[in-house]
């Protein structure tokens, strides 16, 4: 059994279990943090498959989206760039999250993979905050949401190849890796600088529209 939590905003349990995503029916906290940190306990029995259901990603339609981790990382990233622009001085994680209007402390657990990936700088300090580890137009988008997201391949088989025994001979393995090389290609070559690029025209380009002419 592979096992993770995932816990959103709405207080909805949800576990992975062999490979799916499924919806708790009894939750008990507690039991799922204990076993989050020690997956053996689910040989014990802790947790029963009668206590949990299938629960489906695409039942309204959509395929599965990248969740607020990659999307609130990113905005705290770019946050980060324009500052360096400016001067490189540490910027408080308060000040982000005041002036992106998110959460202080989501945005507080993003910085620990973000500074483990090598992605920011910390100091401590009455001046102390955060600062890029690289320049902007050294840093991708891909490295920001491998950091935050984890892989971008859209099925595990593509990245993990014990997945799946049948993957060799698997005809729709190809599309999905291709698919999933498309985007990797893509989030590799924008940088935080071309995503400073883009919001300088696209300022410039509505202050053309403001101004009377």
């Amino acid at each position: 059994l592979t096992f993770s939590i995932h816990e959103p905003l709405s207080g909805t349990m949800f576990i992975f279990l062999h490979g799916r995503l499924c919806q708790v029916k009894e939750a008990i906290p507690d039991i799922f943090y204990r076993i989050s940190l020690n997956p053996a306990m689910i040989r014990r029995k802790i947790i029963k498959i009668s206590q949990v259901e299938p629960y489906d990603l695409a039942e309204d339609g959509t395929m599965k989206k990248m969740t607020t981790k990659g999307h609130y990382g990113t905005r705290l990233m770019v946050h980060l760039a324009r500052h360096y622009a400016r001067d490189a001085k540490p910027v408080s994680i308060k000040t982000i999250a005041q002036d992106e209007q998110l959460s202080l402390q989501y945005l507080q657990q993003m910085t620990i993979p973000l500074k483990h990936h090598h992605l920011i700088k910390s100091s401590c300090g009455a001046r102390g905050g955060h600062t890029l580890a690289r320049k902007p137009s050294d840093i991708s988008v891909f490295e920001i949401l491998s950091a935050l997201e984890g892989s971008c391949a859209l099925v595990e088989c593509v990245d993990d190849a014990s997945f799946c025994d049948k993957r060799n001979d698997c005809v729709l393995y190809d599309i999905w890796k291709g698919a999933s090389d498309l985007l990797k290609d893509y989030f590799g070559r924008v940088t935080l600088q071309d995503i400073l690029d883009i919001t300088d025209k696209k300022t410039a380009r509505a202050r053309r529209k403001s101004s009377p002419r």
